[in-house]
């Protein structure tokens, strides 16, 4: 594809997100897709079933993205979601450096990256803030979600 219809693809998924519209995001995605940030590092179904998730459960989630880049085979762009984080209901701004890999047309490869840290302590406030630095906070931010995913997954 060309890098114009890369771009376009990138900027669908991020409309598609902004309105939690799973499904338009998901079909952006290779079959073999592999998703990496912080917290998870999903392949294929398991990767469209976090967006799912994070779709139907994110009711306040808004989304804006920007700086929409890419090339024939590669990708980025610039994107902050705001929403109440459920476990704690704790008001959060995200703000996320995104990289792509493209193939066939599809996203093959999305990494996420944002400041876990800065993340940790808007989340789970002063435990994030003092600890959100640590292996150990990170661990257990992963083993609960990912744990959620394989719940919502198995549903």
């Amino acid at each position: 594809m060309t890098s114009s219809a890369n771009e376009q693809l990138v900027d669908g998924f991020y409309r598609a997100l902004a309105k939690r519209d799973w499904e338009t995001m998901v079909a952006a995605y290779h079959p073999d897709v592999h998703f990496t940030d912080p917290v998870f590092d999903l392949r294929g179904a398991r990767a469209a079933g976090m967006w799912r998730m994070l779709c139907e459960s994110g009711k306040d989630m808004s989304v804006v993205h920007s700086g929409v880049r890419a090339t024939e085979h590669e990708g980025a762009a610039h994107w902050e979601a705001t929403y109440t984080f459920s476990l704690t209901g704790r008001r959060v701004l995200n703000v996320i450096d995104a990289r792509f890999e493209f193939r066939e047309g599809k996203i093959v490869r999305h990494v996420d990256t944002f400041d876990f840290w800065k993340w940790a302590g808007q989340a789970l406030g002063p435990t994030g803030k003092l600890l959100g630095w640590t292996p150990f906070v990170r661990g257990k931010v992963q083993r609960t979600a990912n744990g959620r995913l394989e719940k919502f997954l198995s549903r």
